[in-house]
C-alpha cells in the first residue's frame, strides 16, 4: 500500500470521526440548527472549490450544466433532509445507524430501477442489516417515550408523549426518505460517470455551489440560529487571545472537518480497492458509534449492541469482505505450496 493511501486512510478516520465529534458538540446545545449546519459546509466547499477547482472560474466544467442541476436536486434533499432531522429528537447514534442502510436503498433502487438481480448472500445481508436498524429503531423509540415523561405532571405525561413520539416519528420518515433519494442518486451518479467520465473534484464543487440558492428558503432559520450561535457561551482559544463564541467555533471545526472527511474519500476510492474503502467506511462509523456512546453519554442497551452488530456484519458481508479474504488466504496458500514444490 502506497504512502497516499495510507495518508488517506488516516485522514478519513481522523476527519469523518472529529466531525461526527463536533456535530454532537453542536446539536447538544442546539439541536434545530441542522440548516446552519448544511449551509456552513456547503458554502465553505463551495469557496475552496472556485479558487482550488475552477480556479476563479477559469476552468470550464467538463460535465454540462443540465446534468449536474438534476444530480443538485438529489443532493441538496438528501444533505438538507439528514441534517434537518435533528430537530424531531433523533439522537447522533440513531442517525448513524440509520444511515448505514444506505444498502438496502440502494438494493431497492436497484431493483426498481435497473432491475437488477442479486445473490443470496446479498439478501442475506440486507435483511440483516434491516433487522438491526428496526431493533435500534424500536428501542430508541422506548428511550424517547421514556425521556418525554420525566418531570411530568400524570395529567400532561400522554399528551407530552404522544407529541415527542410523533415527532420523533416525523425524523424517521426523514431518515428514510433521504435514504431513498441518496440511492436515487447514486444511480444517477453512475449514469453520468458512463457518459463524461469521472471528475470527482469538479463533481464536488459544482453539487454544492448550485446549491447554494436552494437555502434561501430556509433563510429565516438560518438567520434564527446564527444569532442563538452568536449568543452562545464565549471562549477563548487557546494561546491567543482570540474570543469566540463557543458554538460558531464547533460549526467552524464541523465545517473544516467535513470538507477533510469528503476530499479523503474522494482520494480512498482512487487510492485503494473498493474492499479497503468498504473496511475504512464501516471502522469509520464504529469507532464514531463508540465513541458517542461512551463520551456524550448516549443511552445504549443489549438490544442496541446487537442491532449495530447486525447492520456492521450485514454490511461486511454484503461487501464480500470476508469472501475476499478467504479466497486471499486460499491464494497465499497455493502460492506457498507452488513455492515449495518448485
Amino acid at each position: 500500500m502506497n504512502s497516499k493511501a495510507v495518508a488517506a486512510i488516516a485522514t478519513t478516520l481522523l476527519g469523518c470521526g472529529l466531525n461526527n465529534v463536533f456535530l454532537e458538540y453542536i446539536i447538544k446545545q442546539d439541536p434545530g440548527c441542522g440548516h446552519l449546519i448544511t449551509f456552513a459546509q456547503f458554502l465553505f466547499i463551495a469557496i475552496h472549490g472556485f479558487i482550488m477547482t475552477s480556479k476563479f472560474g477559469t476552468v470550464k466544467p467538463k460535465i454540462p450544466f443540465q446534468t449536474y442541476l438534476n444530480l443538485v436536486v438529489f443532493f441538496f434533499l438528501t444533505s438538507v433532509i439528514n441534517n434537518w432531522a435533528f430537530n424531531f429528537n433523533i439522537p447522533v447514534p440513531l442517525h448513524m445507524i440509520f444511515r448505514a442502510g444506505s444498502l438496502i436503498a440502494n438494493m431497492i433502487m436497484g431493483i426498481l430501477i435497473l432491475k437488477k438481480r442479486y445473490t443470496l448472500e446479498k439478501y442475506v445481508s440486507v435483511a440483516m442489516i434491516t433487522i438491526g436498524i428496526i431493533i435500534c429503531t424500536l428501542m430508541s423509540s422506548g428511550n424517547k417515550k421514556a425521556e418525554a415523561c420525566v418531570d411530568c405532571d400524570i395529567q400532561m405525561e400522554k399528551k407530552q408523549a404522544a407529541d415527542h413520539f410523533f415527532w420523533w416519528i416525523i425524523g424517521i420518515l426523514l431518515l428514510t426518505g433521504a435514504l431513498l433519494l441518496s440511492a436515487r442518486m447514486g444511480i444517477y451518479q453512475e449514469s453520468i460517470y458512463k457518459h463524461h467520465g469521472k471528475h470527482p473534484q469538479e463533481a464536488l464543487y459544482y453539487t454544492h455551489l448550485y446549491s447554494l440558492p436552494g437555502f434561501l428558503m430556509y433563510s429565516p432559520s438560518i438567520w434564527e440560529h446564527m444569532q442563538i450561535a452568536s449568543q452562545s457561551e464565549p471562549y477563548e482559544i487557546p494561546f491567543t487571545n482570540v474570543i469566540v463564541p463557543m458554538l460558531w467555533l464547533w460549526i467552524i471545526l464541523n465545517v473544516v472537518t467535513q470538507y477533510l472527511c469528503i476530499s479523503s474519500v474522494y482520494v480512498l476510492t482512487t487510492e485503494c480497492t473498493s474492499l479497503t474503502v468498504t473496511l475504512v467506511i464501516t471502522l469509520r462509523k464504529f469507532l464514531s458509534l463508540i465513541f458517542s456512546i461512551v463520551y456524550f453519554q448516549n443511552p445504549f442497551t443489549i438490544y442496541h449492541w446487537f442491532g449495530t452488530a447486525l447492520v456492521f456484519l450485514g454490511t461486511l458481508l454484503f461487501a464480500e469482505v470476508f469472501t475476499i479474504i478467504k479466497q486471499s488466504d486460499v491464494d497465499q496458500k497455493l502460492s506457498k505450496s507452488v513455492k515449495k514444490t518448485s
